[in-house]
């Protein structure tokens, strides 16, 4: 009985890992809308504050979104450039 080895096995142990890592966009997505409801509410409160609480906001929502970019990055890498596979 033949079983997969060499190449092929890397090659789909990184398809596996490029879907892994793309879950790490979950995070993200959930934090971003977590921080633009708390935005919202923040300028229904204070509608004077809106530009210091939209700068903040989108900092915020930058420093979260690099999580994503870079588990979209490793999958890319995993897919595509395939560094494992000599």
């Amino acid at each position: 009985m033949e079983g997969i080895s060499g190449a092929d096995l890397i090659k789909a142990c990184s398809a596996i890992g490029a879907g892994l890592a793309v879950i790490a966009g979950i995070g993200p997505g959930v934090g971003q809308g977590i921080a633009a409801g708390h935005a919202a509410a923040a300028v229904g409160r204070n509608p004077g504050a809106k530009g210091d609480i939209t700068s903040t906001m989108l900092l915020g929502q930058a420093v979260a979104e690099t999580t994503g970019l870079y588990g979209l990055l490793v999958a890319m890498l995993l897919l595509f450039v395939q560094p494992l596979v000599g």
